[in-house]
């Protein structure tokens, strides 16, 4: 499954690579490609993965999804 985030609170390549490491930590998920122009995530995950649990590891980061 494929899934975009909206993130908000990134503003440099740290948060980027911050917010990827957050997602692609979490068991299940195979990739993150994260945007800072488009503030966004595409995330490839299995079904088990679910949004409150990405939504819940982006906001441990230290940044918020719309």
């Amino acid at each position: 499954m494929k899934t975009t985030l909206n993130i908000e609170g990134m503003s440099c390549e740290h948060c980027v690579r911050h917010v990827t490491e957050a997602l692609e930590g979490m068991a299940g998920v195979a990739s993150a490609k994260v945007n800072l122009k488009k503030k966004s995530a595409l995330v490839n995950h299995k079904e088990t993965v679910t949004l409150e649990a990405m939504k819940a590891a982006v906001e441990e980061a230290g940044y918020t999804i719309n």
